[in-house]
């Protein structure tokens, strides 16, 4: 977390918290989600008039990176100056880039490398990676990487469906569905 930020929560100890104004799509991408876009409905599962605009700019797009984490009851967030703003999921909170052989090298959207522990595929074909920084999904472009892994006996997966994901590796896909003071 940025020291702004930690000083300004420290100015500012009881901002209220944000939910729905800004998603995560199932390739890293970030998402403004104002009023009308967020009345238009969910961010996962909904049309494309209730994603949002695109986060194009660079540094907004890092210093969001510096500071989203998670807080005890699987909710992630980003922490802007003194406010949380809690982050809608399309899919999962982390979303793995790899490289190809012969290291599969894990990164998640924000840049960060990470350790695998272990794969899932779901019942749509889509893997899933836990690993030392949390769970995620795997990026589209790189399911070629990661049927390499696989055909190569490095990485097996194991099966969950989609539904059970968020219970069994501990995130809140919709935080704005059921806020709750911070954790």
């Amino acid at each position: 977390m940025d020291d702004i930020v930690r000083q300004a929560i420290a100015k500012w100890p009881n901002v209220p918290d944000c939910y729905g104004w800004l998603g995560l799509d199932a390739r890293g991408n970030w998402y403004m989600r104002d009023d009308q876009t967020q009345a238009a409905g969910p961010f996962a599962g909904g049309s494309a008039a209730s994603k949002g605009s695109l986060l194009k700019h660079d540094k907004l797009i890092a210093f969001i990176a510096r500071n989203y984490e998670s807080d005890k009851t699987g909710r992630w967030f980003f922490q802007n100056g003194p406010q949380r703003v809690y982050v809608e999921l399309e899919a999962t909170p982390l979303i793995w880039r790899l490289d190809g052989a012969p290291d599969f090298a894990v990164t998640d959207h924000l840049g960060r490398p990470a350790r695998m522990q272990c794969c899932i595929l779901d019942e749509h074909g889509r893997l899933y990676l836990d690993t030392d920084l949390g769970f995620g999904l795997v990026h589209t472009l790189d399911m070629m990487q990661a049927s390499d892994a696989i055909d190569q006996g490095l990485w097996v997966p194991g099966e969950l469906a989609t539904r059970e994901l968020p219970e069994r590796f501990g995130y809140v896909r919709s935080p704005a569905a059921n806020p709750l003071p911070r954790a």
